[in-house]
């Protein structure tokens, strides 16, 4: 909307950035493989970042040690992350992803990502994938000062 006054901008934008955020939660986490927000995120920390303690977990996704804990047992159980003795250390615990683990990050962003292409490929036009395209810089941004 041409000429949108800041804080009318700003309801607007919260309200949509919001709705997607949820959606898009929403779709990633319903896939089917009955694993929850926290879980994959910590899959998706291994993957990207490599093996690491339980504390370090909890550290970096903001929860506590219980919860990571909780967390590692269910993952652990379903063969997607081991858990063994750090060799330098042996008091310490080394969290790593399994093949598992990674096939079912790749099955999942593959589905999601296949539903939001979907989406834009046939919802939006070509017109309007651009000015979406256009606006994600704009985003990052604003993210970025947030």
């Amino acid at each position: 909307m041409p000429g949108q006054d800041p804080p009318e901008l700003a309801r607007d934008l919260r309200l949509a950035v919001g709705r997607v955020a949820r959606r898009l939660r929403r779709m990633y986490v319903d896939t089917g493989e009955g694993l929850s927000f926290l879980e994959l995120a910590v899959l998706h920390r291994l993957d990207a970042s490599g093996p690491t303690s339980p504390g370090a977990l909890a550290g970096d996704e903001g929860v506590t040690g219980a919860a990571v804990a909780a967390t590692l047992t269910h993952l652990q159980a379903r063969h997607l992350v081991t858990r063994a003795k750090a060799p330098e250390d042996g008091r310490r615990v080394v969290v790593t992803i399994t093949f598992a683990g990674r096939r079912t990050l790749r099955h999942r962003e593959a589905a999601s990502l296949g539903r939001i292409e979907q989406v834009l490929r046939d919802r939006l036009s070509a017109a309007e994938r651009d000015q979406l395209a256009a606006a994600i810089p704009l985003l990052e941004k604003v993210a970025t000062e947030l």
